[in-house]
């Protein structure tokens, strides 16, 4: 098993909440996690129609099942049951009493901020970063990243991601999305998701992957909070102040996973990736998901956000951290080139000196210091994500 670097998180959360809810996408290591956390405590999983059946039945007598807690999997799929753990926790006061996991984001959260508000922690888990890879000794070139993704049991059964993400994704649209909505429309779907996939790192236009899918600005906004809901992709918010220029109000669409981007996008081996015209924007996206997946990790808000305004000045990630700001581009170059400073100076002095770093993360292995500016290597972004001043 591959260290999960939520772990620490995990259990100190467990330490002071009686309750510790652990949402992420399928597949991306939930369950191992929590059992491997928390091995003394017996285990269910409600997508078992049995256990499913006795929990929306009988709750009371289901949770009598478990006196000193549990780890309950997939809570979404009895959501009234989070009433009964209320009272329950109410009554006995214990730290980390039970911990459940959800994999559909939008409806548990609801279901939780009516029953379980102040009494859990909500942490995230997303599928693997490339700090918990280089940690295990797995390959972490570029391209292996990009084709590969980071579902763990690619790596636990050394699988061909390309056949393991399709079978994700039917599995996806046959299982979750069935449940989900009514979803009467399955094809017009899988054009729409992929169309979505060949503009990651790009501003959302809805209309116009509405347009290109043949469907309504409606029924694309729908799809897309559906996609948000399970963790299929993630919106960056541009960042918003009043500083004299005309801000970009659209947020960038990413994917959870970059290896299903890619995908999605028909790539089927990495020797694909080489000369792929969308090959600098995934890697776009893996880097701003390794910048993301290293806060969550260590139980901090995401607080990533990009800088655009109506003159085309742009910064791929600006990253704010009480008064300081740390601005970052993204260049898939293995070399760097003194060019990919020049947004980073120009956006530096809007900000004048709230900006405390800046940062060009590139295709290259080595880092660089420049008399103020840094290159450092896509493989540290989660660290510098972290390491920033407060």
């Amino acid at each position: 098993m591959i260290t999960r670097h939520l772990l620490l998180a995990l259990l100190n959360r467990a330490a002071q909440y009686p309750v510790v809810t652990l949402t992420g996408p399928r597949q991306s290591g939930k369950t191992t996690l929590c059992r491997a956390a928390f091995p003394d405590k017996p285990y269910c999983n409600l997508e078992r129609p049995d256990r499913r059946s006795f929990a929306q039945h009988d709750p009371a007598g289901f949770l009598a099942q478990f006196p000193e807690g549990a780890v309950l999997d997939e809570i979404q799929r009895v959501p009234e049951l989070l009433s009964w753990i209320q009272v329950r926790v109410d009554e006995r006061r214990v730290a980390g009493e039970f911990i459940l996991t959800g994999s559909h984001q939008f409806a548990l959260n609801h279901h939780i901020s009516q029953s379980l508000a102040g009494r859990t922690a909500l942490l995230t888990l997303l599928p693997l970063s490339i700090a918990e890879l280089r940690g295990a000794g797995e390959p972490t070139t570029v391209d292996h990243l990009l084709f590969t993704g980071g579902y763990p049991r690619i790596y636990a059964d050394h699988l061909d991601p390309s056949v393991m993400l399709g079978d994700y994704f039917a599995t996806y649209v046959e299982r979750d999305l069935r449940e989900l909505i009514q979803l009467r429309h399955i094809r017009e779907f899988e054009i729409f998701v992929r169309l979505a996939a060949g503009r990651t790192g790009q501003l959302l236009n809805v209309h116009s992957l509405a347009a290109d899918a043949g469907i309504s600005g409606q029924t694309a906004k729908s799809w897309l909070t559906l996609l948000e809901a399970s963790y299929i992709i993630f919106l960056l918010p541009p960042w918003f102040t009043n500083i004299g220029k005309r801000l970009t109000k659209s947020p960038k669409l990413y994917f959870y996973d970059v290896g299903f981007a890619a995908w999605l996008i028909g790539i089927t081996q990495a020797s694909h990736l080489q000369a792929h015209p969308l090959r600098g924007l995934l890697f776009e996206n893996m880097v701003v998901l390794e910048m993301l997946k290293a806060r969550i990790n260590n139980g901090l808000s995401a607080n990533l956000h990009f800088y655009r305004d109506s003159s085309g000045l742009e910064v791929d990630v600006l990253l704010e951290a009480g008064y300081h700001i740390s601005l970052f581009e993204i260049k898939s170059s293995q070399t760097v080139n003194q060019e990919y400073f020049k947004q980073l100076t120009k956006v530096e002095a809007l900000f004048g000196e709230r900006v405390t770093r800046k940062v060009v993360f590139y295709g290259g292995v080595e880092g660089q210091k420049r008399s103020d500016a840094e290159a450092m290597s896509y493989l540290n972004a989660g660290a510098a994500a972290i390491n920033v001043v407060a």
